[in-house]
């Protein structure tokens, strides 16, 4: 069982994306860093803002690339070589179009399902991909064809933002188990509200 040490939020840089679908996984680390007191420092040898703190008893690392998000990779190997972190000791938050806004779940491993963030940080670890995963719930357009922009250039409606924010607001307990790598005790809380999958995975961008 291996603690997680460095937990990374996945999105795109600037303010055009801001509050876009894209930029949850981002905004999921935004708000831990605020709520910890972590100040997340721009690194340009990472390509990223990093902070380090306390986060429910346990020490760890929090990092935005600020990279484009199919270039994610470029920070979270830069950060994980420097400071000695295995594959298993990293958390990634992302967008999940299988799941309805409000709907967020843990897993470890995997492909990346089409998504590029996932896609570039899978590469830059050298293909492993034990690094857990915290999957929060965008939704889909209901096309294929939409989902690029859906994703990138359409901000989340208030009501939908409010969903997501709070189905990221993980209590302290939650995340104290989480960050000590008890996956299955973290699973069943983070899962408890026991909501279905809403639709196929499919590409991301």
């Amino acid at each position: 069982m291996s603690s997680i040490r460095l937990v990374v939020g996945l999105g795109n840089p600037g303010p055009r994306y801001q509050d876009t679908r894209h930029n949850v996984g981002a905004a999921f680390v935004r708000r831990l860093a605020a709520r910890y007191q972590i100040p997340l420092k721009n690194e340009s040898r990472y390509k990223g803002d990093l902070g380090r703190g306390q986060i429910a008893g346990v020490d760890v690392r929090l990092l935005n690339p600020t990279t484009f998000m199919n270039l994610s990779g470029e920070s979270v190997g830069a950060v994980a070589r420097f400071y000695q972190i295995a594959p298993e000791e990293i958390l990634v938050a992302y967008d999940e179009m299988a799941f309805e806004p409000g709907v967020v779940k843990l897993k470890q491993g995997g492909g990346a399902n089409g998504h590029n963030g996932i896609l570039s940080v899978i590469a830059s670890l050298g293909n492993a991909r034990e690094f857990h995963r915290l999957r929060i719930g965008v939704g889909h357009p209901g096309d294929k064809n939409a989902v690029t922009a859906y994703l990138t250039s359409v901000r989340m409606p208030a009501a939908e933002r409010t969903l997501v924010e709070d189905a990221c607001e993980l209590s302290e307990s939650t995340l104290g188990v989480l960050l000590r790598g008890q996956m299955q005790q973290a699973m069943n809380l983070i899962h408890a509200p026991g909501q279905p999958s809403s639709a196929p995975d499919e590409e991301n961008n």
